[in-house]
């Protein structure tokens, strides 16, 4: 049984913001452009609580270039100023706000964080990234200061979460019995992310071209490094290319033993569905993709976000499950793509931990009709290790998702860009999830799998704090 808190009224006193450079160890192509390195943003969030105790809280993530806003005409300098945007409107709002439930503070200034952004020229999954890394930092801070983790104060409904003006269609919904209901899980397959440009077989690596950090490169060495059996496979748009493609992949994957599963990324590369069916009809009639895809579990955003909620997908979600994913940018996204027959939707910290939840409790009660038939994935970019892997781990781990997207270990050298002793005290915090092992502390996946046991400590999933002297101020627009 979950113990029981009250949900405490809380006040932001203040916000800190900081940026972390990083580079990738290998190039990763997702959507319009190739990453080879980042900046990561890391807030740090003062509150009161109603009876008076302070505390600090923390939570992090990438300044992602081209995935909240793929717009061609933007650089990747001026993306990551309109997340830094979306923080900065946010805070003035946090900063401002009367006490109230963590749930509450969301709630109430989601649709001000929406209008602002808006007028600020922010798309809506940008200006929703600011609520996002509030609501986790506040969410940590109360944790904290209360002395409770992040899954037995999600369980308590520490949060607050109750029927809101802003989510009709849950009225009357229990909350407290729903989240009482959660049994987080302890380990989560790690869904490993094959990218466009990734190699399969070490053949397909032109000469020097290899990294040679003695780290697995191409999906044959990851499925020999970490015995992964979910993978996440991305698709690009040209039917021919992604079959052969795919049968590529299907040649290392057919190997593993006891079979494997995967999820089909679309990667919005469709303008509708037929062109998705033109693909996932090449594939069955395709001899070397039988075993793949009958291990296909569901097929994410496939049609462009600017018109993907505007056509019903039922044609090919009756087959397999179509989730949203980039269309997913406001709080009712998933209520209107359930309407055009998408099954399911995705679950990243970046969208935000309340937008999940409320999510998750959709799916529960449409199952109540229709057993099974929706349901929540579990994806990221390339979250960094330290706070932002583990804050998204724990939100998975709660929602009982078990597999979920990782990218970023494979493709970032671990927490090598940090220094040695805050390197040192996350393996010192979380011995279960992470490892010391060529030259930096990173991510441990054994038997495909991430232990995730450590995170149930004090506070939102993290035992260990960043080192802020060693970063530098977000400048703010």
């Amino acid at each position: 049984m979950a113990i029981a808190f009250p949900a405490p009224r809380v006040r932001v006193l203040g916000v800190e913001a900081f940026e972390q450079p990083f580079r990738l160890r290998m190039p990763f192509r997702f959507g319009v452009i190739t990453l080879t390195e980042g900046i990561q943003a890391i807030l740090r969030v003062r509150v009161r609580l109603g009876d008076g105790r302070e505390g600090f809280g923390y939570a992090a993530e990438m300044l992602a270039a081209k995935w909240f806003d793929k717009n061609p005409a933007l650089t990747d300098a001026q993306n990551q100023h309109q997340l830094r945007k979306a923080i900065e409107i946010a805070t003035a709002a946090y900063v401002e706000a009367p006490p109230s439930t963590p749930f509450e503070l969301f709630a109430n200034h989601y649709r001000y964080q929406m209008r602002t952004g808006r007028a600020a020229g922010l798309p809506a999954l940008v200006a929703s990234y600011g609520n996002a890394l509030l609501d986790r930092a506040v969410m940590d801070a109360v944790c904290r200061t209360v002395g409770a983790s992040f899954w037995t104060a999600m369980r308590s409904n520490l949060a607050g979460l109750a029927e809101h003006p802003l989510i009709p269609d849950l009225g009357g919904f229990d909350f407290t019995t729903f989240l009482a209901d959660l049994e987080p899980v302890r380990s989560i397959a790690a869904r490993h992310t094959v990218g466009l440009l990734d190699p399969i077989v070490a053949a397909d690596q032109a000469k020097g071209s290899r990294v040679g950090d003695g780290l697995p490169e191409t999906l044959e060495e990851v499925v020999a490094a970490y015995g992964q059996r979910w993978f996440k496979l991305k698709v690009a748009g040209d039917v021919a290319a992604d079959v052969e493609r795919l049968a590529r992949i299907a040649g290392v994957l057919d190997r593993i033993p006891g079979g494997y599963r995967c999820s089909l990324d679309g990667n919005e590369q469709y303008d509708d569905i037929e062109g998705v069916l033109a693909l996932w009809r090449r594939m069955h009639a395709e001899p070397r993709l039988a075993r793949l895809c009958a291990s296909v579990a569901f097929v994410e955003q496939p049609i462009k976000r600017q018109s993907a909620l505007e056509r019903d997908v039922s044609a090919l979600s009756d087959e397999t499950p179509v989730i949203v994913d980039e269309s997913d940018d406001a709080i009712d996204a998933f209520v209107r793509a359930r309407a055009r027959g998408y099954r399911g939707v995705s679950s990243k910290t970046c969208k935000g931990i309340y937008k999940s939840l409320v999510n998750a409790a959709r799916c529960a009660l449409w199952n109540r009709a229709t057993p099974g038939r929706y349901l929540m994935s579990a994806e990221d970019l390339t979250i960094q290790a330290g706070i932002a892997l583990q804050q998204d781990l724990a939100l998975v781990a709660l929602l009982g998702i078990r597999h979920v997207e990782r990218n970023g270990h494979h493709y970032v050298d671990g927490m090598a860009a940090l220094r040695e002793d805050e390197q040192r005290r996350f393996l010192d915090a979380h011995p279960d999830l992470y490892e010391r092992s060529h030259g930096a502390v990173r991510v441990k996946i054994e038997g495909g799998e991430l232990s995730i046991g450590s995170l149930g400590g004090i506070g939102f999933a993290s035992g260990a704090a960043p080192d802020w002297a060693s970063m530098r101020t977000m400048k703010t627009p």
